[in-house]
């Protein structure tokens, strides 16, 4: 009888904390979400004037063109997978992360014209470990600055200011180093992030 007692205990307090953590929880944090910070909330995405979804200031995206900043190279999926967010895996002695990160500092040399022997911050030719990263170094920045300034007509101290207002700080004023958000920088240039 004590089992059958201790059954029935267990099934009630099972069926109680079901209901509170899979139920009840999730509507507070939601609610409370919705309430305190809607634009976070939602995966802070940028709309166009349809309100139609095009990016999320969250999530890295490819910029290709000689008039967008660079965002770091992404490993997820095919690139920029939200999907398949992940990094390569690849050890330091891997002869193919190797051989694409000696590409990558070939390419963004060229891309903004460096010379040969001019050092590429890490992050314009490592992935990170999301591969959807949407923040670049101020030095990885500092160096496509020509280059934007340039294809877009604008003054570099114009385009500086710029990316200075997408310059997010330290996280609690200590923590990690500064960065660019380039999917808002890149979408302010074109007139649709405010």
């Amino acid at each position: 009888m004590n089992i059958l007692k201790e059954i029935k205990t267990s099934a009630v307090v099972t069926l109680i904390l079901l209901a509170i953590c899979c139920g009840l929880y999730p509507v507070v944090v939601w609610g409370a979400g919705q309430l305190l910070f809607p634009q976070k909330a939602n995966g802070s995405l940028v709309l166009d004037d349809a309100g139609k979804p095009i990016a999320s200031t969250l999530l890295g995206q490819a910029f290709t063109a000689d008039k967008y900043f660079s965002p770091r190279p992404s490993a997820a999926g095919t690139g920029y997978d939200s999907t398949s967010s992940a990094g390569s895996n690849y050890g330091a002695t891997s002869q193919a992360l190797h051989d694409a990160v000696q590409q990558r500092v070939a390419d963004y040399r060229k891309a903004n014209g460096l010379s040969d022997s001019q050092p590429v911050p890490a992050d314009a030719v490592e992935a990170s470990g999301s591969g959807l990263d949407p923040h670049i170094s101020l030095k990885n920045a500092a160096l496509q600055l020509p280059r934007v300034a340039k294809a877009r007509n604008l003054s570099e101290d114009d385009l500086k200011k710029l990316v200075d207002l997408y310059t997010d700080g330290r996280d609690f004023g200590i923590l990690g180093e500064p960065g660019v958000n380039v999917v808002k920088l890149n979408l302010a240039l074109d007139g649709k992030y405010k």
